[in-house]
């Protein structure tokens, strides 16, 4: 094939030291390590710790990792996208940072806010610039510090999320590899039931605001649970049906690692058994933006070149999507 596509041709990830584990939790909150597990599939996350610790220290490990795996000069590096709820503030991006403290110099940057489906709206973005033939080395980052905005004495949330960063680099190919198909979605009326409610122009903080708790993440979960199971499910069935994909033509689901039971839902409606799920939810619980790339990470050793892969996410507000890829590589 004579038009270009982009093509993933590397993958790190980076996850804070501390383990937060379920017995840990079962001394902050009512709850207990059998319930969770059977409810979520997570035994333990990371939380980063120390001052003056954002979302940016953890995307510039994963990308300084990437740049160096690949032998990728960071001054090479044309663009950085990043993926994040949780910006190290408001401005400037967190995108800016990464690119500041990695060396990126010759390179812009900016950040996407797309909550759990924020990598997967990265990364076609990224895939877009690439194909015009604007760009030939394309940064994309999702990562997220859910520690700096989850209640720790809200059980319905703060068994959940976990704190991590992956990155991946773009690079053009003309081969029948790389970024096939997208399907990407949003719904704002789900707004009400997946949020933060104070800290922007709407509610900007106040000591009313920060006593009534309103800048932690907010989930009202028996609903987003419904929403995610179909959602995720249809899209990435509709991915699949659209580019004439049966279960055994996929070596891989990629799926947002949010819940064990929406992720088997997934797999179940594209007619994939879980031996070509990818999952470490156990061990990260849910990072948001870092999921997925996390999940390539793990599994780069397994992965060989032309594999179909079928990643798959839903988010707050509502956001959900589906990417076909051909991985680009075998590993190393």
């Amino acid at each position: 094939m004579d038009k270009l596509r982009a093509m993933i041709t590397g993958i790190q990830g980076y996850v804070p030291e501390y383990r937060l584990t379920n017995k840990e939790l079962e001394k902050l909150v009512d709850t207990n390590d059998e319930w969770i597990v059977s409810r979520t599939g997570i035994k333990e996350r990371r939380i980063l710790k120390g001052e003056d610790q954002g979302t940016s220290v953890m995307g510039a490990e994963a990308v300084k990792g990437l740049l160096e795996k690949t032998g990728t000069d960071p001054l090479d590096v044309d663009l950085i996208i990043c993926a994040t709820v949780t910006p190290d503030m408001p401005f400037p991006a967190t995108g800016n940072l990464i690119a500041d403290m990695v060396g990126a110099k010759n390179s812009y940057s900016f950040d996407i806010g797309a909550a759990c489906s924020g990598f997967l709206f990265a990364l076609q973005m990224g895939s877009q610039f690439i194909q015009t033939g604007t760009h030939k080395k394309v940064v994309v980052v999702g990562a997220d510090k859910m520690s700096s905005i989850v209640n720790y004495q809200d059980r319905t949330t703060c068994i959940l999320f976990g704190d991590g960063a992956g990155a991946v680099l773009l690079e053009p190919t003309t081969e029948d590899l790389g970024i096939v198909d997208a399907i990407l979605k949003s719904d704002g009326s789900g707004a009400p039931y997946l949020h933060m409610k104070a800290g922007g122009s709407r509610r900007p903080a106040s000591h009313e605001t920060v006593e009534a708790g309103e800048h932690f993440a907010y989930q009202e979960g028996s609903t987003v649970f419904k929403f995610a199971v179909t959602n995720m499910a249809d899209v990435s069935a509709e991915i699949m049906e659209k580019n004439n994909l049966k279960g055994e033509d996929v070596a891989w689901l990629v799926p947002h690692q949010a819940n064990l039971r929406i992720i088997n839902a997934t797999a179940n409606r594209m007619g994939i058994g879980s031996d070509k799920v990818m999952m470490n939810i156990e061990k990260y619980g849910n990072t948001t933006a870092g999921t997925i790339p996390l999940c390539l990470w793990d599994y780069e050793s397994q992965l060989k070149k032309g594999d179909n892969l079928v990643l798959a996410a839903f988010g707050g507000g509502f956001t959900w999507g589906s990417i076909y890829l051909k991985w680009g590589y075998d590993p190393k």
